[in-house]
C-alpha cells in the first residue's frame, strides 16, 4: 500500500509540470543573420530547360531544422486570399521580391490562425517550427510552420 503513495507521490509533481508547460523549453531566438549560413549551387532541371540555384544549408541553420523559434520581421502579403505572407528582414521596397535582397532575408508564415489579415510593412515576432526546404522550387528555402504571433 505504501508502494503505491510513494508512486503516486512521485509521478504528480511530473504530470503537473508537464501539464503547465513548465518542462517545455523557450523558442529559440532566431536571428535573420543565421539565416544567411547557406549556400547555393546552381543545378540544370531538364524539364524546364532551365537552372535553379538549390540551397546547401550550413550546420548553424541545419542545428535549428524542426526547432521551435521566434523570429521578427516585416510582413509581405503575398496571397491574401490563400493566407499566404512571408516575413522579410527587410520592408517591401527592399526586400527580395523587389529589392534585390537574397532568398535568405524571406521566411514563408505557415500561419495557424487562416483568418488573421495583415497589412505591407507590419513589424510582427512569430513563433513556430522552423522547417528547412531544398528540394521544392516552389517554396522558399525557410519555411515557419504553425506560426503564430508571439508577444504581441
Amino acid at each position: 500500500m505504501n508502494s503505491i503513495y510513494l508512486k503516486i507521490a512521485l509521478i504528480f509533481p511530473l504530470i503537473t509540470l508537464t501539464s503547465f508547460g513548465l518542462n517545455d523549453a523557450p523558442p529559440i531566438k532566431l536571428l535573420w543573420q543565421t539565416l544567411e549560413d547557406v549556400d547555393y549551387k546552381a543545378v540544370y532541371l531538364p524539364e524546364y530547360d532551365s537552372y535553379y540555384w538549390q540551397p546547401t544549408f550550413g550546420p548553424k541553420i541545419k542545428a535549428l531544422q524542426g526547432k521551435e523559434v521566434i523570429l521578427k520581421g516585416y510582413i509581405l502579403p503575398v496571397d491574401i486570399d490563400q493566407n499566404f505572407y512571408v516575413l522579410s528582414r527587410y520592408p517591401f521596397a527592399n526586400c527580395f521580391f523587389c529589392g534585390g535582397a537574397g532568398k535568405e532575408s524571406v521566411v514563408d508564415l505557415r500561419l495557424v490562425d487562416k483568418k488573421k489579415k495583415y497589412k505591407t510593412d507590419d513589424t510582427l515576432t512569430f513563433r513556430g517550427i522552423l522547417r528547412l526546404n531544398s528540394d521544392d522550387l516552389y517554396q522558399m528555402n525557410y519555411i515557419i510552420d504553425n506560426a503564430t504571433e508571439y508577444g504581441r
